[in-house]
């Protein structure tokens, strides 16, 4: 199925979904190296990812919205969609608690904070994984022409469209 919210004939959900998941889950990386050395900058590092990973998931929750609105009702992929993005704002509800917490002395997170954060990146490997699922499994956002041979979404062309074959020895 084809995605409805595109941009360069790209699915934007899925360009941008790597923000918020790389911001959130690094920061709790940044607690735990703020634990094993008592070092207060790692964890201000981790509160200012926190605050990007929020805004950037807030930033790519819209258009994963717009996708999901045009999946099929009662189908599988419909409901699996649900549950990821259902699950994406609890996780995002998790962090913004974590940092709100937080937010009079970042440089001493409790771990009350940074056990918040890892509900969160142990949730968000759950969505992903359903997000994974929805793209690989059941081809949501998918062009439907896909192949190996399909010519570049800039060239204007549909992807069923593909080059003559190249021969082993490289001439056509």
């Amino acid at each position: 199925m084809h995605a409805k919210a595109r941009l360069f004939g790209h699915p934007i959900h899925q360009m941008l979904i790597v923000f918020p998941l790389g911001l959130l889950g690094t920061s709790l990386l940044f607690d735990i190296l703020h634990f094993a050395t008592g070092g207060d900058h790692w964890a201000l590092v981790s509160y200012y990812m926190i605050a990007a990973g929020i805004l950037s998931g807030l930033v790519a929750a819209p258009f994963g919205l717009i996708d999901w609105l045009s999946i099929p009702g009662e189908s599988r992929a419909k409901r699996i969609g649900l549950l990821h993005g259902g699950g994406n704002v609890v996780v995002l509800l998790l962090f913004v608690l974590s940092w709100f917490l937080r937010r009079d002395l970042p440089t001493a997170p409790s771990g009350l904070e940074v056990g918040l954060s890892a509900a969160g990146v142990l949730l968000a490997l759950v969505t992903g994984w359903l997000g994974g699922e929805l793209v690989d499994r059941l081809g949501i956002g998918v062009d439907e022409g896909a192949n190996v041979n399909a010519p570049s979404s800039l060239s204007g062309q549909p992807a069923h469209r593909t080059a003559s074959p190249v021969s082993p020895t490289g001439r056509r």
